[in-house]
C-alpha cells in the first residue's frame, strides 16, 4: 500500500471524537488460542517498530483482557487477496487456531475488478473453513472517486461473504479512523508521515476498535 490515505475513503460522521477506551471484559480462556493475523501492510506493521505494530499491539491488548493467546503475524506488505490466496495454504500451519483476514486495502489501490476480489477472498474463506477454522473477515470501504457501481460492488463483499460462510465480520479495517471528524486532524495525529499507514496511535485506535471482536472469536473457540 503506497498511496495517500483517500483512497480507504472519505471521512464521515463522528463516531467517536476521542480515544476509544475499552473496560476489561475479564475473561479467562480455558486453552491456548494460536491466530494467524493474515493481511498487507496495515496488519504487517509497516514503518513501525516491532512492538508497535497490528500484531503485537493486538496481542498485548488481548492479553490485557485475560486472553491465553499467540498472534502469527502473516501480514505481507503490498499484498492483494490475489497474493492472499497464493500463500494461504503454507500459512495455515497445524498450530493455527483460528484467522484474521484483513486483505482487500491494496485492490482498492489498483482498482481491481471487485468480481476478482471477491473470488480471491471466497477462495481464502473456503480454504479456512474447510480446516474448521474460526474466522474474523476484516472488510475495507471502497472509495467513492471510483464511481457508485464499483463501491456498492466492492462494499458488499464482506457482509455477503461473511454470511455465505459463517464467519464473523468486522466492517471496516481503519473504521476507527475514517470515523473521525477532523480528517485533516486524523492524518496529523495518527498517521504516519506517507499519509497512509498508522502510527503507533493510529495502530492503538484500530486495536482497541478491532480487539473486542477478536475477544468473541476467541470465546467461540473455547466454547
Amino acid at each position: 500500500m503506497h498511496r495517500s490515505w483517500l483512497p480507504y475513503g472519505v471521512i464521515r460522521a463522528v463516531r467517536n471524537a476521542g480515544l476509544l477506551v475499552v473496560a476489561s471484559v475479564g475473561v479467562a480462556f480455558a486453552n491456548p488460542v494460536t491466530i494467524a493475523a493474515f493481511g498487507d501492510s496495515l496488519t504487517q506493521g509497516f514503518g513501525l517498530v516491532p512492538d508497535e505494530g497490528f500484531v503485537p499491539q493486538l496481542e498485548a491488548w488481548l492479553t490485557e483482557q485475560g486472553a491465553d493467546v499467540t498472534l502469527i503475524n502473516a501480514g505481507v506488505s503490498g499484498d492483494t487477496t490475489a497474493g492472499g490466496l497464493s500463500r494461504i495454504e503454507w500459512t495455515l500451519t497445524p498450530e493455527v487456531d483460528a484467522i484474521l483476514v484483513a486483505l482487500g486495502g491494496n485492490d482498492l489501490l489498483r482498482g481491481m475488478d471487485p468480481a476478482a476480489s471477491r473470488a480471491n477472498l471466497e477462495g481464502i474463506l473456503e480454504i479456512a473453513t474447510e480446516r474448521d477454522l474460526d474466522v474474523l473477515l476484516i472488510g475495507m470501504e471502497a472509495p467513492s472517486n471510483y464511481g457508485t457501481d464499483y463501491k456498492t460492488a466492492f462494499d458488499r463483499i464482506y457482509p455477503e461473504l461473511a454470511k455465505t460462510y459463517g464467519v464473523a465480520l468486522h466492517p471496516n479495517f481503519l473504521g476507527a479512523l475514517t470515523s473521525l471528524e477532523n480528517r485533516s486532524a486524523t492524518v496529523a495525529e495518527f498517521m504516519q508521515s506517507d499519509g497512509i499507514h498508522p502510527n503507533a496511535k493510529g495502530v492503538a485506535l484500530i486495536v482497541n476498535d478491532i480487539g473486542p471482536a477478536v475477544l468473541e472469536l476467541i470465546d467461540k473457540g473455547a466454547n
